[in-house]
């Protein structure tokens, strides 16, 4: 069995649904916090916005060391700069995942980790699964976000609420 055409796939939906959250967010608001410990609203956005450039670092490298990453994306000011920033990094994980060179690459173990301390040490198959779950999850709480902020949420694997009523 082939994994790339089964996650080129699903990789496809999710990035039709992220980008329909992503498109309608009200730069007026990109500061704005439902609560003091959570991210902005542009955070939450960019951090979502990048999660496709994980796929990337995945299939490129063995590791990510939290202790050593400090490659935070600048911030992003303006909606079409989040939506940009987000095509790019979506153009190039689509590359990996349609190169059929890759599938071989997936049974090759990846660890997080944050300096001595292991997180995770799993097939790169395994882990590109995570970052796909990454996206929903983050995504789910932009969906909450909006809801804070009255804008109506967009469908995801059927009608929102606000597409029924």
């Amino acid at each position: 069995m082939k994994h790339l055409p089964i996650f080129a796939r699903e990789f496809e939906n999710e990035v039709l649904i992220t980008r329909k959250f992503l498109s309608i967010l009200p730069e007026e608001k990109f500061d704005w916090k439902p609560h003091p410990k959570s991210m902005s609203l542009r955070d939450l956005a960019t951090h979502i916005a990048e999660l496709p450039s994980w796929i990337v670092s995945v299939f490129d490298t063995t590791e990510l060391d939290f202790t050593a990453a400090g490659n935070a994306p600048a911030p992003l000011t303006t909606l079409d700069s989040l939506l940009s920033f987000y095509e790019n990094n979506v153009a190039q994980a689509r590359a990996y995942l349609n190169n059929p060179e890759n599938e071989s690459k997936l049974q090759d173990y990846w660890v997080l980790r944050t300096g001595s301390t292991i997180h995770s040490n799993q097939p790169k198959a395994e882990v590109i699964r995570m970052c796909f779950n990454q996206t929903v999850h983050h995504r789910a709480q932009l969906g909450v976000f909006l809801r804070l902020l009255n804008i109506p949420i967009p469908g995801t694997y059927g009608p929102s609420a606000d597409e029924l009523y």
